[in-house]
């Protein structure tokens, strides 16, 4: 456009569209239009993109979030940012090159924060706000509602105790107030260089809960743990499903001959791992999750330490009073509850054999 003030107009009104029609992510990606992805639905607004369309939709965004474009210094460089327009809402942005052309996908991050109820987590996901110290992981596939999970669970701390919550993410995407609770919330390469570096300087700073976005390396993996050994609640992501992957993961970033001292200190540290993934509704207008859950107790502990991860299951599926849950169980619930289709079912479950015969 030639007038760069009217692509900020139409930017702002496009990412207000967005708002007002529940989308959870927006698309700028050169010969398609913008498009809005609505629970399972794509939905194109308007015409498709030229190249040139979609670097000046881009750039808009860039002067929105009151950010310096870099991306064509640094040719072929992703970026990754949040940022809020008052009175609409705050968005994630990950820029990208593709076909040699920069593209885009903004995710929709409403003002104020989830509420647990609304987007369907169990009480027994919540109960991770009673725990003072270890290391509460939640898992999943991307885009799939950890960040959601993990900022219900801070907001109830920050609303029940006094103490000193730290985040850091990468970026930043719910914003948390003071409320009983002190938060400092730190943002990776704006506020700190690294997760490792933002770790190390979290544990000299009195915290009583660190949640940092994801642990993305066995540094940060040897902090979180140091961290929770030492009396922190420990909060943080994998992209894994299912607590025995989950657990096989930490451990296979160690060197095979530190694996048993890391399997010693993670059985010791460990207090739940939450895995969720969304699904869509009959209908298609949203998407459900569905969760495993696993408090570590006695037995699971011993299992971790003497490495017999695949047999987490069967405790996880005899302990269902003590607020446990296996996937295949809750994608059973959310069948029998007529909330997904038998083919969601059969095509998300971990043993699709056992699941046909108990439908």
């Amino acid at each position: 456009m030639a007038d760069g003030h009217a692509d900020i107009e139409q930017v702002t009104a496009l990412l207000k569209q967005a708002i007002d029609d529940n989308a959870s992510d927006v698309f700028l990606i050169p010969g398609a239009p913008v498009t809005f992805k609505v629970g399972e639905t794509h939905q194109p607004q308007g015409e498709r993109l030229t190249p040139g369309m979609a670097r000046e939709h881009i750039a808009a965004i860039y002067v929105l979030a009151k950010r310096i474009p870099h991306y064509d210094e640094v040719p072929h460089t992703d970026d990754d940012f949040s940022f809020a327009i008052p009175g609409i809402g705050r968005f994630r942005l990950n820029v990208y090159y593709q076909r040699n052309t920069l593209a885009a996908v903004l995710r929709v991050i409403k003002f104020g924060l989830p509420d647990a109820a609304a987007n369907n987590i169990p009480e027994e996901v919540m109960r991770c706000v009673d725990l003072k110290q270890g290391l509460v992981l939640v898992t999943g596939p991307a885009g799939n509602g950890k960040s959601t999970t993990l900022a219900c669970i801070v907001d109830k701390i920050n609303e029940t105790r006094c103490g000193h919550i730290i985040t850091v993410e990468d970026p930043i995407e719910f914003v948390h107030n003071h409320k009983k609770s002190l938060v400092s919330q730190r943002e990776i390469a704006t506020d700190v260089e690294s997760y490792e570096l933002a770790l190390a300087s979290a544990l000299r700073e009195n915290p009583d809960v660190i949640m940092f976005g994801e642990m993305r390396t066995r540094s940060v993996i040897e902090v979180a743990m140091r961290a929770a050994e030492t009396g922190q609640l420990m909060m943080s992501s994998l992209h894994t499903l299912g607590s025995a992957a989950t657990i096989t993961r930490i451990i296979d970033t160690f060197p095979a001959a530190q694996q048993d001292q890391a399997r010693t200190q993670l059985s010791q540290t460990l207090e739940a791992i939450i895995s969720q993934k969304l699904l869509p509704s009959i209908d298609g207008t949203e998407r459900i999750p569905a969760f495993e859950i696993m408090f570590a107790n006695p037995a699971i502990r011993n299992l971790i330490r003497e490495n017999k991860i695949h047999q987490i299951p069967n405790v996880i599926q005899s302990s269902s009073q003590a607020g446990m849950r296996t996937f295949d169980n809750d994608l059973l619930r959310l069948y029998n509850e007529g909330k997904i289709t038998k083919d969601t079912v059969l095509g998300n479950c971990l043993d699709p054999d056992a699941i046909r015969r108990r439908i």
